[in-house]
């Protein structure tokens, strides 16, 4: 059976979800373009009657007031933005007290995912390794707002749970129109090791979002991407 999806936001990431919709049985019944907080005024349970899941791609700016809109609206949500994260205990609160649907996280790319796990059981084998110094590189397109970007630290923040208890050095680039490209390394006096994770395009983003709207739909709960990636369908 098709899903409904409503696209929040019609930047490069809503329209790539909007092409690629239909490879995932998706149909696009609402396109919702965003203006950073204004964008969260036409969500209502009128204009989202048809829609079975939303997926959210907008700004830092706009984002919570969509989620939202969304959520007491009854209608379940994915979200990729970033950049917003400080507010998450508030919309998860608000996910629980709805009953409502939310899939978020900092990077929809499956093979990110991976690229996670695989840094994650890196720090877990280097964690006894004193000499080894840890650092993450970024760049990504001119226009990305956080800086650095909620994948960059979810990988930090990997590697510390992952029990390496030293400093990780982090960087960031902004120039051009670079999709984004992610650079984890251990460096010790005797050798160095590099793991990287460059993504060709949004096309990745785009059907790791459709696959999670897929999943979500009639499911309850606050969910995180990397949470979910190995049931997705």
């Amino acid at each position: 059976m098709s899903l409904r999806i409503a696209i929040v936001g019609y930047g490069k990431m809503g329209r790539a979800v909007e092409r690629l919709a239909p490879e995932h049985d998706c149909e696009t019944a609402g396109i919702f373009r965003s203006v950073e907080k204004d964008s969260a005024g036409a969500l209502n349970r009128d204009s989202l009657s048809k829609i079975d899941v939303a997926i959210e791609f907008t700004t830092p700016l706009a984002t919570v007031a969509n989620l939202r809109r969304l959520i007491e609206a009854g209608i379940p949500v994915v979200s990729g933005t970033t950049g917003w994260f400080q507010e998450l205990a508030q919309i998860r609160e608000l996910t629980i007290a709805k009953k409502g649907s939310v899939v978020y996280g900092p990077n929809f790319s499956v093979g990110l995912h991976h690229f996670r796990a695989t840094v994650a059981e890196a720090a877990r084998r280097l964690a006894r390794e004193e000499s080894y110094g840890a650092w993450g590189w970024e760049i990504h397109h001119a226009a990305k707002k956080d800086s650095p970007s909620g994948t960059l630290l979810a990988l930090a923040e990997g590697i510390s749970r992952s029990g390496y208890t030293r400093p990780v050095s982090l960087s960031a680039n902004r120039a051009g129109a670079e999709p984004g490209t992610h650079e984890i390394g251990f460096d010790s006096a005797e050798d160095t090791i590099t793991l990287r994770h460059s993504a060709r395009s949004r096309d990745g983003f785009a059907r790791g979002a459709l696959r999670a709207a897929r999943w979500l739909a009639g499911k309850k709960g606050f969910f995180e991407f990397r949470e979910i990636v190995d049931e997705l369908p």
